[in-house]
């Protein structure tokens, strides 16, 4: 299945160049940054945490940055597919007519992949969207448009096949994973996953199961209220 966001590609990322003075090891794990969303579904709100993971940096500081502009305040959840994901970050959503397509707006640039084997798509993976390969062959990552994978499980059948056609190959460990909790392992390697849920899965999973259009765009709008970090 193809995960195409259709985000501008115009300009590029900043890469982070500095190094550090110090030749100093800090042994003690690095804090990571959470944030919160405040979302209205049907009439009511609910509420989801993630944590962004310090092995993807530039993505993590981008998003980071884009939270402290409130460019996710007021952004819809455009695509939802039940048990594969809910997608959002896309700022033409935000005055959009009903039943408008939606899923090619963007902040002008893209960032480069960052792909981590020991962070993969299980269930409740952050994700970046991104144009498909053939406009973008080195799966650079859109400016602002992500996903949450709701994801399902998989038999040790299912892994083994995929391993088979796509050459990817997961850790004993990561296989338990999608056979007991779920994800989505075919973007494993393709997409850069740069943060989890650690709160609020179950509303989650309510977006995903939002009645919707053959855009897969929610009949009634789920929208971000706010996004803030978390003190």
């Amino acid at each position: 299945m193809s995960f195409i966001s259709g985000c501008s590609v115009n300009g590029k990322a900043k890469e982070n160049t500095e190094q550090s003075d110090t030749t100093t090891v800090d042994t003690k794990p690095e804090k990571m940054t959470q944030v919160k969303f405040n979302v209205a579904i049907n009439d009511t709100e609910g509420e989801i945490i993630i944590q962004l993971y310090n092995e993807t940096p530039q993505h993590r500081d981008n998003f980071i940055k884009l939270v402290n502009e409130k460019f996710y305040d007021g952004v819809l959840f455009h695509r939802i597919i039940q048990q594969f994901m809910i997608q959002c970050g896309d700022p033409d959503s935000k005055n959009a007519r009903p039943n408008q397509q939606l899923g090619s707006g963007g902040v002008g640039y893209t960032i480069p992949a960052e792909f981590v084997s020991t962070l993969f798509h299980k269930r409740g993976a952050v994700a970046a969207a991104r144009l498909g390969d053939m406009q973008n062959p080195t799966k650079a990552s859109s400016g602002c448009q992500f996903y949450i994978v709701d994801g399902r499980t998989f038999s040790a059948a299912d892994m083994q096949m995929m391993a088979q056609r796509s050459g990817h190959q997961w850790t004993p460990d990561q296989i338990n994973t999608y056979e007991t909790i779920g994800g989505a392992p075919h973007l494993d390697g393709a997409y850069t996953v740069f943060g989890e849920v650690i709160k609020g899965m179950e509303v989650v999973d309510l977006i995903a199961a939002q009645p919707k259009n053959n855009f897969d765009r929610p009949l009634k709008d789920i929208k971000i209220i706010s996004a803030t970090i978390v003190e």
